[in-house]
């Protein structure tokens, strides 16, 4: 079952960003996704699958706002 992720959630992934920063805002979803460093604003395409296995936790959700 795919986890429950939308546009505007901030998540925290297993490994840094080469600028330093561990999270990540979800800006696309779907098969794939796109999402922004927190730190450097640099945006990423990365697969579902790929994304969930990397995410140690949700920091902020957007249904939370």
């Amino acid at each position: 079952m795919p986890m429950k992720l939308s546009v505007g959630d901030i998540v925290k992934l297993k490994k840094k960003h080469p600028c330093g920063g561990f999270e990540w805002e979800i800006l696309r979803t779907g098969a794939d996704f796109r999402i922004k460093c927190t730190t450097c604003d640099r945006q990423v395409w990365i697969t579902r699958r790929e994304l969930e296995r990397r995410i140690t936790k949700i920091i902020k959700s957007a249904e939370d706002d």
